[in-house]
């Protein structure tokens, strides 16, 4: 009963790991408000436009005067560097950085006792491929504004972020390499990152702020060389 009437807000809630989220916290008695650019039943709107964000706290403020967790999941990757130009790594910034940054500062009066935020960073925020300059710059970014708001919001409000690795979000069945690369030898799913987000909100993780945890299966603390453990490289 412990998120029962809570109030949550979830960005980028209709879908994936969101949308995971959301229904977790509504399964446990919570209220959800969710703002997603694709339809749905509480706020439709883009979070890289600023008076869209301001709209948005105005409704749930409005209609429950408080908010519990801030769930800062949106995300898009415009790309990068053979093909991102100024407007769309601004885009991505806006809706990876800025977003989750002023949606914090809009709440932050009315935060209740107890108060927890989760920013869903990424695996990406500590490695790359190539071309995806966008995304891996705005995670990079969440992350380390994790550890700032935890300082500047210390005492009122714990804030940490996750970092997920390889989640399946179109519910399709890995196997071979795709599992057996992973040391947990499955792809992750997103109610590996929607228990994790539930724990962080929780009293049981009361002493925990200015975390990032990272949810990849172990994948980023495998060493990987040619011709070792059944890796090789091929050009």
């Amino acid at each position: 009963m412990e998120f029962q009437d809570k109030v949550v807000v979830v960005t980028g809630g209709v879908h994936g790991i969101g949308k995971a989220i959301a229904d977790a916290f509504s399964q446990a008695g919570a209220i959800v408000c969710i703002i997603d650019r694709e339809k749905n039943d509480y706020f439709t709107g883009d979070i890289g436009d600023k008076d869209t964000l301001e709209a948005f706290v105005k409704k749930v403020l409005n209609e429950h005067g408080k908010i519990d967790y801030l769930i800062n999941n949106a995300m898009i990757s415009m790309g990068g560097i053979n093909a991102c130009g100024y407007g769309a790594f601004d885009y991505a910034l806006r809706v990876g950085v800025i977003a989750p940054y002023y949606l914090t500062k809009l709440f932050n009066s009315n935060f209740a006792p107890g108060a927890a935020i989760v920013n869903i960073s990424s695996s990406r925020d500590r490695m790359s491929q190539p071309n995806t300059e966008s995304y891996t710059a705005a995670k990079g970014a969440i992350s380390s504004l994790t550890h700032a708001l935890a300082i500047s919001l210390g005492g009122r409000v714990r804030v940490n972020s996750i970092s997920p690795g390889w989640i399946d979000t179109a519910h399709l069945v890995y196997d071979g390499a795709d599992a057996e690369q992973h040391p947990v030898k499955r792809v992750g799913n997103p109610m590996d990152i929607a228990n994790m987000t539930l724990f962080l909100c929780s009293d049981k993780a009361g002493f925990i702020t200015g975390e990032n945890i990272c949810i990849d299966g172990g994948m980023t603390r495998q060493m990987i060389y040619h011709d070792e453990n059944s890796w090789s490289f091929e050009e």
